[in-house]
């Protein structure tokens, strides 16, 4: 059952039309402040225990059921777009939620949250589920999609790079 609901919600996401309200809006959350990753949130190889940073999230539309982060590397080309460095799904009921913050380079995340994709990464950075900043500070701009999605996996509305931080 969660397989079928991992690869019905990943093609959902790749393959869905999407639909521009532009009502939802987003932003990180303490200790995260969209400029710079806070110390300690950058990947293993780099000495930190990095997990997705918590966000806010209010505007979602009616009957959205899960919002489907894609996180990014803007400053490394094969990692920028798409979720390069791993798609989460949390599943969302109301209006406004709490996207708490899940482990990276984990398969396995808490609380209904769900490893749609992991990171694109290869070779000492592959990651088995989101891969925390690693360009070892070299001033990389990472951001994240994130997207509402029904329980059909329609896109109702979406947030498009926000930042969560240089590294």
């Amino acid at each position: 059952m969660k397989t079928i609901l991992r690869l019905g919600l990943g093609l959902a996401v790749l393959l869905a039309p999407t639909v521009a309200l532009a009502d939802m809006a987003a932003g990180v959350l303490p200790p995260w402040d969209g400029k710079k990753v806070p110390a300690g949130q950058q990947c293993s190889l780099f000495g930190g225990k990095g997990a997705t940073p918590p966000m806010m999230v209010t505007g979602i539309p009616k009957g959205a059921k899960w919002i489907i982060a894609e996180f990014n590397d803007k400053s490394y080309s094969p990692l920028s777009s798409r979720g390069g460095h791993g798609i989460v799904a949390w599943p969302v009921k109301g209006t406004k939620t709490k996207l708490f913050a899940v482990p990276g380079m984990k398969s396995k995340l808490p609380g209904g949250a769900r490893l749609i994709k992991p990171a694109r990464s290869t070779g000492k950075y592959k990651s088995n589920g989101y891969l925390p900043p690693c360009s070892g500070g070299k001033g990389n701009r990472y951001t994240v999609d994130l997207k509402a999605v029904d329980a059909n996996g329609k896109v109702l509305d979406k947030v498009r790079n926000l930042s969560i931080g240089r590294y």
